[in-house]
């Protein structure tokens, strides 16, 4: 059970291990963009093109499905990036059901891992699989592993790093609940000094606060890239333009002028302390472009960077 990119990783390398899947259960086909096209997830496009057996329900409670569910005889369920299951769905199968999440719990529980994990400097991250019972992530641990988050790692550099560690995971978590020789460790044993949530991210969160200093700003934008993206306002001839932001690091240069983008091997975005380095954008209305493609046609000097 699954929806996006993330989870093909995971779908993927159990197929390729020789393991049974009986079914899939993936988000219905709707449409998006401009066009109104008919747009399938990454899951389903992966289903069709390996000929298995899909199942895109709108109700998960619906008894149409729970029926077909049952038809399936699944001994286990394997959940990755999907929606909360109602117990009717958990409880089925006779081994369980497992959820591989993008931390390592009970840290950071919640729909954006990793994202913030970057976004709180975090030095480390992992993957974690749990079986699955009434409260989301808070289930039983069957096993993890640990990716430590390097500098100029970005949310997508680290999501593909976490989904090919994730398949090892999981394919570890299936062969252990095959051989029945998992001791699971409920999360209330567990102690943290320090543990954070992970709620799902809005745009109005990815605003820039260039209030702040630049280590911590230049987490918050890789935390951010390349999706939702990271924004900030900037200002031309009185016209005010919205602005996304990708790839960012830090500088010792120390700023000074406040709302003034600088030119050095990229973009010069000045913080609270220093100046951090942006070496892509996205101006409102046009593609995404790297710092010297922006520069073809461009003026950055010309803006002026509006600090709310």
């Amino acid at each position: 059970m699954g929806t996006p990119e993330f989870a093909v990783t995971i779908l993927d390398g159990i197929i390729k291990d020789g393991l049974e899947i009986v079914g899939v259960i993936t988000a219905p086909d709707k449409p998006a963009g401009r066009g109104r096209q008919i747009n399938q997830s990454a899951v389903k496009q992966y289903t069709v093109e390996n000929n298995l057996t899909v199942l895109q329900p709108t109700n998960l409670k619906d008894e149409g499905f729970i029926s077909e569910l049952k038809d399936l005889k699944a001994d286990l369920f394997v959940v990755v990036a999907f929606r909360m299951l109602p117990e009717v769905v958990w409880s089925m199968p006779p081994k369980g059901t497992i959820n591989l999440h993008a931390s390592l719990l009970p840290n950071y529980r919640g729909a954006a891992p990793i994202n913030w994990a970057i976004i709180n400097g975090e030095q480390e991250t992992g993957v974690t699989t749990f079986f699955i019972e009434k409260d989301i992530d808070t289930g039983n641990i069957i096993d993890y592993d640990i990716i430590q988050i390097t500098p100029n790692m970005t949310a997508g550099t680290l999501h593909d790093a976490l989904a090919t560690k994730g398949k090892e995971t999981m394919l570890r978590t299936i062969y252990n609940i095959k051989a029945n020789t998992v001791i699971a460790t409920p999360q209330n044993t567990i102690r943290l000094t320090d543990r954070q949530n992970a709620p799902k991210i809005f745009k109005e969160d990815c605003l820039v606060d260039w209030n702040k200093q630049a280590k911590e700003t230049d987490d918050f934008i890789r935390g951010l890239s390349p999706y939702p993206a990271a924004w900030s306002k900037l200002e031309k001839d009185g016209k005010i333009f919205t602005c996304k932001l990708f790839n960012s690091s830090t500088t010792n240069i120390y700023s000074k002028e406040l709302t003034k983008v600088l030119v050095d091997e990229g973009f010069l975005f000045p913080c609270k302390d220093k100046y951090i380095r942006i070496e892509e954008l996205q101006l409102e209305g046009k593609r995404r472009m790297t710092w010297k493609e922006f520069s073809a046609g461009n003026r950055i000097e010309d803006f002026s960077l509006i600090i709310e």
